[in-house]
């Protein structure tokens, strides 16, 4: 019945189709949907100045929408172009890698096509290998000492979870405060660490080999112990090393004079640092140099936590990676050289802010930084001043007892 016309002869129903398209607006998502409809046939017919600016209006429509299309599908061909290419260069960049350089890596690690390769960045299938390599093993680190480290750490948790005597904690090494300390430290950071991730948290497939890592650590150099960073570190060398060779990595990569010196807070080696950076950030970047003074904006307020980590947290996943790969080439002098692309890529905002609003931008930089545009501003600075490089500037600090306290720049004069 409620499909009669008032003659009572049964009308069609509406097809679900039709329905649908009454009740939803949409966008039209290529030229064929837009369909020029006249009145319907029980309606009075349109007047013809009206039905031909309808014409042109649903023309010109067609027309826009036609050249939507259009770009649409260059950008997605050009993003389909360079996919290919990227991928392409990618597989070359292995098979080199593979065939060419890790073969011959003593007599090639150092060569001109060497190093441009790795500016552009270690394939991921290779980043493990090459970074074993370039991070090496002077501490002489096998998998047997790591094992031992990590069976040693077991068994302080089990002893401190079921409450062990304090005749166990000092032969352990640590007094019961420090090994709680340590542990749930450890505990929190491991949670804390690339959380977007999801992988290193309590359950995730990459949980466990990040807890050994820095378990055996605090074992291997009861000394240090566990330091807020580490965990990035860590995370950062598991995900591209098995557990006992990022093991490895992990403790020569802490035992390198700068990281020690932060990791140990050796205050006065660390105002050394810092007072060598301002020495190339006054002789790359005066402008910048001279507005952080006088806002008395200090290295260390945004320096520690890019140091501590590596840029890992500091910098999307994949660009960290990139820092670590020229890192592992050049030494520590690249972290400053990087610190100082990242001051110049941002001179032009950082110039217009306050104290507050520089500090807030640099302990908290852009989550979108284009790699490209990145290495473009590093690749600007010159690690050079009165023609000593970075390890003669910073002997020549340490060397200044005064200048170092101080943590003000040296070698002016």
């Amino acid at each position: 019945m409620e499909y009669e016309d008032k003659a009572g002869r049964p009308s069609k129903p509406p097809s679900p189709k039709q329905n649908v398209r009454k009740n939803l607006d949409f966008e039209p998502l290529s030229t064929t949907a837009l369909i020029l409809e006249d009145r319907p046939a029980n309606l009075p017919a349109k007047p013809a100045e009206e039905a031909q600016k309808h014409r042109q209006q649903y023309e010109e429509m067609v027309v826009q929408a036609k050249k939507r299309e259009v770009k649409e599908a260059q950008r997605r061909r050009r993003q389909l172009e360079e996919r290919c290419r990227l991928e392409e260069s990618i597989g070359n960049a292995v098979l080199t890698w593979n065939n060419e350089i890790l073969p011959n890596w003593e007599t090639m690690w150092c060569s001109r096509k060497v190093r441009d390769l790795w500016w552009q960045g270690i394939p991921p299938s290779v980043r493990g290998k090459v970074w074993s390599l370039a991070i090496g093993n002077e501490l002489n680190i096998t998998h047997e000492l790591f094992d031992i480290c990590l069976a040693r750490a077991k068994e302080r948790w089990r002893s401190f979870s079921t409450g062990g005597s304090e005749a166990e904690n000092e032969d352990a090494g640590f007094s019961a405060a420090d090994r709680e300390a340590s542990l749930e430290l450890i505990k929190l950071d491991i949670s804390r660490t690339f959380p977007n991730l999801c992988i290193f948290q309590q359950g995730g497939p990459y949980h466990d080999m990040l807890h050994s890592i820095l378990g055996a650590y605090t074992c291997y150099r009861p000394d240090v112990g566990y330091v807020q960073g580490m965990s990035f570190i860590a995370a950062v060398l598991s995900l591209n090393l098995d557990t006992a060779d990022a093991f490895i990595a992990f403790s020569n990569l802490l035992n390198k004079p700068c990281q020690m010196a932060f990791f140990r807070v050796d205050h006065g080696l660390m105002l050394t640092y810092f007072a060598a950076f301002e020495v190339f950030f006054e002789e790359n970047l005066p402008k910048l140099f001279a507005h952080f003074k006088k806002n008395n904006l200090t290295p260390d307020i945004y320096l520690i936590d890019w140091i501590f980590t590596l840029y890992s947290k500091s910098l999307p996943l994949d660009l960290a990676c990139r820092i670590w790969d020229v890192f592992c080439r050049d030494g520590e002098g690249f972290l400053f050289r990087t610190a100082l692309g990242i001051l110049k890529l941002f001179e032009d905002i950082l110039t217009k802010m306050d104290f507050i609003h520089m500090a807030q931008f640099l302990t908290r930089l852009p989550d979108d930084l284009p790699a490209e545009e990145v290495f473009a501003s590093i690749a600007t600075i010159q690690m050079q001043s009165r023609n000593r490089k970075w390890a003669q500037v910073l002997t020549a600090l340490q060397k200044d007892s005064r200048d170092t306290e101080k943590g003000s720049p040296s070698l002016r004069h």
